[in-house]
């Protein structure tokens, strides 16, 4: 569980050093706009910023009874990133699964891209999509609903 907050945590570490060297060289303002940047990122690549996870076995069950898609991801993907932040609010109508987090998920993952833990991975109707392109998954979603 733990291992979802390191890159996070690196990157306001990272920016409290670049930033403290800033204030040392005597320019205070840029140190500011600098950890305010690793902040932003650091927030990004968080688990604050995806729906709840839930384990594959439930997010599986859940699907098959409504049809909803099951997101496999893994914090500090920038795909799954660019697959969160296009989806917008409808990100929250997805099943997201933490492989870091869900054995079971990682199982599902390394099993539909040949032993790779490729991300996103999705399920839909049973079938996965690797890397789908963001307006694909919410024609899948508008057909769920």
């Amino acid at each position: 569980m733990m291992r979802v907050w390191i890159l996070p945590v690196v990157l306001v570490l990272g920016g409290s050093v670049g930033a403290a060297g800033m204030i040392l060289a005597g320019n205070p303002a840029a140190a500011a706009v600098m950890l305010l940047l690793f902040v932003a990122f650091a927030g990004l690549n968080s688990p604050l910023i995806f729906p709840r996870p839930m384990g594959a076995v439930e997010a599986q069950r859940r699907s098959a009874a409504d049809g909803r898609p099951v997101v496999f991801w893994r914090p500090g993907c920038a795909y799954c990133l660019r697959l969160r932040m296009r989806l917008g609010r409808r990100a929250g109508r997805l099943y997201w699964v933490d492989i870091w987090r869900d054995p079971a998920g990682a199982a599902v993952v390394r099993a539909a891209n040949d032993g790779d833990e490729t991300v996103p991975t999705l399920l839909v109707g049973g079938r996965p999509y690797v890397n789908p392109d963001p307006e694909w998954v919410r024609e899948q979603l508008s057909r769920s609903a």
